[in-house]
């Protein structure tokens, strides 16, 4: 925090009561998220900050009447990205819901274009009232077993760092490249400690020995934990462990009970991944909190995980607290026990109030053009998307519900003429990966069960984290329609039946992100909700968020990439017909 003299001969002036706030909060019950009780006195604000609590007076009062005052809220991690949205709308839908602080992972985007893409997320976060802070992507490409956009060594990421809202290295999810020392890994560790102290990590399917070396490496967060066994070995040995409750991956439920006063400083909320409909109505670290507390967690340790705990791990020393000294980023509400946001205060100003904003952020941003037009795919034909299989057994990806882990299961397929055909009944379809940044030809086919289309197809481009086209489907015909509409599209999200698109997202920012505002956006999606439920689309499940991370293999235990089918615990590529 840079002080000037004069303002800090004024903030002293305040605190010691010889000069008036500019703004007084009175009558409210604030949450002390040190000693985890409530005070009974007044907030008062001066040039953005908190100067003081107890009997103060100002320029401006405001009675807060017997409501809860506490701190905004923080995501721990979370990828932009996965909104669909840009940074600047993705603000305007985060806000009112009480979060003004994020740690985002651009390396979605940046796996796509590279710095182009990490230029245009801290461009397009500039002068938010939404406090939206970087962690440089460790993996680009996210592993060696598929082909991504771009390459990023530690000399591309390097210059980033000078930047004031770039914190430290995004979640290091290649740990064969940890354990082994790989070059490009450790100058990436060694150069972001040479700047910063923040080391997130991505420790999926990991024991206690990869923990060790993990820590050793300096990575102190790990947002991955989906048993309260794995949660506390990561405790025991010194990280953090973010409890992530987002649009396909829910582990808020298994973990928050074995969170209390004793360890509860080594606990925060993120979202990860979580659709722009579901930020809209359900929430985000407001919805974790309100969750945490319907399970049990008390409802002051439920709101110091989300706020003062990421803010002391990643170094934000004026956010998470009501205190002297810190921003004055709060919110105000009714009821402890179901939190609902109903005013949102910036730097002691009103920005939001019951879940809509109350001012404008809206600016004008020229879009890169390094960062549309980027699908490039050779187009495939029926004979492309044949899978070969000996006899009637394959290699199956099996979805759990509410997880990123599938399960590898060997199972019966139907098969004719030699190749694999698509069973609803048995609850198989087709699924395929193709490469879209380089033109490679490359296309990856597989068997998904339990992803719940009982006709036609579905295609997208959001595919973490090589983010390819992938599609699946009942038949062959509809993929075809589905990657041909895709491809017009430069990147989005399509619902194809009968060869007709039923609805389509288009997203021409790195195939991710559209450049049209939250509204628009979301009213795309009711529509494509609309054509899922005419493939049958189970309503407990998001398709499309599935499709998304059947692509990501650092996931165990059994993933697709363009290469082909990957075995996540042997780290090798499979076939799919099993002899």
């Amino acid at each position: 925090m840079k002080l000037s003299p004069e303002q800090l001969q004024r903030r002293i002036a305040v605190a010691s009561k010889r000069e008036p706030a500019d703004l007084v909060i009175t009558n409210g019950k604030i949450i002390d998220v040190f000693n985890l009780n409530i005070i009974h006195a007044d907030i008062a604000i001066a040039d953005g900050y908190i100067v003081g609590i107890g009997n103060y007076r100002g320029k401006q009062v405001l009675d807060a009447k017997q409501k809860y005052i506490c701190p905004t809220f923080i995501d721990a991690h979370v990828h932009i990205e996965s909104s669909l949205v840009t940074p600047q709308e993705f603000a305007k839908v985060v806000l009112p819901h009480g979060i003004t602080t994020v740690i985002t992972d651009p390396h979605e985007i940046a796996n796509v274009v590279g710095n182009d893409g990490i230029a245009f997320m801290l461009a397009d976060s500039e002068e938010l009232p939404l406090d939206i802070y970087l962690m440089l992507p460790s993996s680009v490409p996210a592993t060696p077993f598929e082909n991504a956009g771009a390459r990023l060594k530690a000399n591309d990421l390097e210059p980033f760092f000078t930047h004031p809202r770039v914190l430290g290295l995004a979640e290091v999810m290649d740990f064969p490249a940890v354990l082994h020392g790989e070059n490009q890994m450790i100058k990436k560790i060694s150069t972001t400690l040479k700047y910063r102290n923040h080391i997130d990590g991505h420790a999926a399917g990991l024991d206690k020995d990869a923990i060790n070396v993990y820590r050793s490496a300096g990575i102190i967060t790990d947002h991955e934990c989906i048993s309260a066994e794995e949660a506390l070995e990561r405790i025991q040995r010194g990280m953090y462990v973010w409890i992530r409750e987002g649009s396909s991956a829910k582990d808020l439920t298994s973990l928050i009970r074995i969170v209390n006063e004793k360890n509860s400083r080594r606990f925060a909320f993120c979202t990860d991944d979580k659709h722009l409909d579901e930020l809209i109505t359900e929430g985000s670290i407001d919805h974790s909190v309100r969750l945490a507390i319907q399970h049990g967690l008390d409802p002051l340790l439920a709101i110091q995980l989300a706020t003062l705990n990421a803010a002391e791990c990643y170094g934000l020393q004026q956010k998470g607290a009501i205190a002297p000294g810190y921003v004055a980023d709060f919110l105000l509400f009714d009821d402890l026990m179901n939190l609902k946001v109903q005013q949102v205060f910036k730097a002691g100003r009103l920005i939001a109030e019951n879940g809509q904003m109350i001012i404008s952020i809206d600016k004008q941003n020229a879009m890169p053009s390094a960062i549309s037009k980027t699908i490039h795919v050779v187009k495939p034909d029926k004979h492309d998307l044949q899978i070969p299989i000996n006899g009637t057994k394959a290699n199956v990806i099996e979805i759990q519900p509410n997880s990123l882990v599938t399960k590898h299961k060997v199972a019966d397929v139907t098969v004719s003429n030699g190749y694999f055909v698509p069973s609803v009944k048995m609850d198989q379809l087709k699924i395929a990966v193709l490469e879209r940044h380089h033109r490679t030809g490359n296309i990856g086919l597989g068997i998904v069960s339990g992803l719940g289309i009982l006709s036609g197809a579905i295609a997208s481009t959001v595919a973490h984290d090589s983010h390819n086209l992938v599609v699946a489907g009942t038949n062959d015909d509809d993929m075809l329609t589905a990657i041909e509409e895709i491809t017009r599209l430069q990147g989005g999200l399509v619902v194809v039946k009968n060869g007709k698109t039923l609805a389509s997202l288009p997203l021409e920012i790195a195939g991710l992100m559209s450049s049209r505002n939250f509204t628009d956006v979301n009213k795309n999606l009711k529509q494509l909700h609309h054509a899922l439920d005419e493939l049958h689309a189970p309503a407990h499940l998001n398709p499309f968020s599935i499709l998304a991370f059947l692509c990501l293999p650092v996931i165990p235990e059994i993933k697709l990439t363009d290469i082909g089918l990957f075995d996540v615990t042997a780290f090798q590529h499979i076939p799919v017909s099993v002899s």
